[in-house]
């Protein structure tokens, strides 16, 4: 029987998390870049690899950056079209934080020749 490493538990098992942002009565700026971000060609299987920017408002909440790291890691091994994998890690950021305002960027490496970048947005009502 093929076991699951430790690392690969924890990838599997992981939740998005958060912390209390001190500073909430401001507006202030968070960038975070994951420039390994792989998933899969849902038609080929063929890897596809990214540049994946976050830039975020915070409000009550900031985003704790291991759970991150574990979260996009779950789209390694995962068949999804560039464009629903933006807007979906989008939505699952926006559920969690509740941010102010949030763009995601995935900025994805030629494959056949063609270079795709895929630009999402958030922002809060009111």
């Amino acid at each position: 029987m093929n076991e699951l490493k430790r690392g690969q538990l924890e990838i599997k098992n992981s939740k998005l998390q958060v912390f209390d942002n001190k500073y909430a009565d401001r507006d202030y700026e968070i960038t975070i870049t994951n420039s390994e971000f792989t998933c899969l060609c849902p038609k080929t299987g063929y890897p596809d690899f990214a540049v994946i920017e976050i830039t975020y408002i915070p409000d009550k909440y900031c985003l704790e950056l291991k759970s991150f790291k574990l979260f996009i890691n779950k789209y390694r091994d995962r068949g999804i079209f560039h464009e629903e994998a933006v807007n979906e890690v989008l939505d699952a950021l926006v559920g969690v934080l509740r941010p102010r305002f949030m763009r995601i960027q995935g900025d994805f490496n030629p494959r056949g020749n063609v270079h795709t970048v895929v630009r999402a947005e958030y922002k809060a009502p009111g």
